[in-house]
């Protein structure tokens, strides 16, 4: 039997600078007066962060609109784009980890990204040859394939319920058929990932909720922060209240000589070792 880590990375300020703001910059929209005027006042009129960032970025789409008529495809030329900016040692951060793990029999692993971004700039990038699924805020479509609305707005406490789906083995294809399958009882030897196998990396901000989930089931978590950096989204977040909180803070630096990059490769084997410990001990 196959005991399986799973490792968990949200994307924007943690695999790479803010990608929406990437895209603005692309389509010559000015990141500051979106994130730090447009933005809160939009949150101070009662929307979600991820809804109201969302439908500011879609009344720039469309006919004679600044952005102009955006599809799929444009965003996932931008998503090739964006690659040039993936933080040191990303990709090879996933081949790296899968070195150490093929090293071990009876222990697998997989990886997946829980973003508020956009799939779609998420998805048209390298990262996605690495992961198992990618759960995203999700644009609609018109008849034109324009991007017209929300489909589906991930918020920074919608992303424990992907946390949930991972742990139980839901795929997103699943959840698509059926959304309320995470709610149904699942016995603990039958989670495809336990919690304590999971490794979670994200940024200090947005993903509160999800270091507190993994923390609390005897996961593990890494926070990172850039601290010369603060992209114009982290900054509008935190002047809106958050706080920035992680059990540690680290330079997103996933080479083999970076702190982050030692702490995942150390972290990931020590699960192998726990792993063939327990299973042999289980003879």
């Amino acid at each position: 039997m196959t005991s399986d880590i799973g490792v968990v990375f949200d994307f924007d300020d943690t695999l790479a600078p803010d990608s929406t703001t990437f895209l603005l910059e692309e389509y010559d929209i000015d990141a500051t007066t979106f994130w730090h005027e447009q933005f809160p006042a939009r949150v101070q009129d009662g929307y979600d962060p991820t809804v109201a960032y969302l439908t500011l970025l879609l009344e720039q789409i469309g006919a004679e609109k600044p952005m102009g008529a955006v599809t799929p495809a444009d965003l996932e030329r931008c998503a090739t784009a964006l690659e040039k900016n993936l933080y040191p040692g990303v990709p090879d951060i996933f081949d790296a980890l899968d070195a150490i793990v093929a090293e071990y029999d009876g222990v697998g692993i997989e990886y997946f990204v829980v973003s508020e971004g956009i799939e779609s700039l998420i998805s048209g990038s390298i990262i996605s040859d690495h992961c198992s699924e990618i759960y995203a805020s999700r644009l609609a479509t018109d008849d034109s394939d324009v991007f017209s609305g929300i489909k589906r707005p991930i918020s920074f406490t919608d992303k424990t319920r992907y946390l949930y789906e991972i742990n139980k083995g839901i795929s997103a294809s699943a959840a698509r058929e059926n959304p309320y399958a995470v709610n149904e009882a699942i016995d603990d030897e039958d989670r495809q990932i336990p919690f304590e196998q999971m490794i979670y990396i994200g940024d200090g901000i947005t993903d509160i909720p999800c270091f507190s989930l993994i923390q609390d089931r005897g996961g593990r978590v890494f926070g990172v922060d850039k601290p010369d950096t603060t992209s114009a989204k982290q900054q509008a977040i935190l002047d809106l209240g958050s706080p920035q909180r992680a059990g540690n803070l680290n330079s997103p630096d996933y080479t083999a000589d970076g702190q982050l990059g030692s702490l995942l490769r150390l972290a990931v084997e020590s699960l192998c070792t726990d792993s063939t410990i327990n299973r042999l001990e289980a003879l």
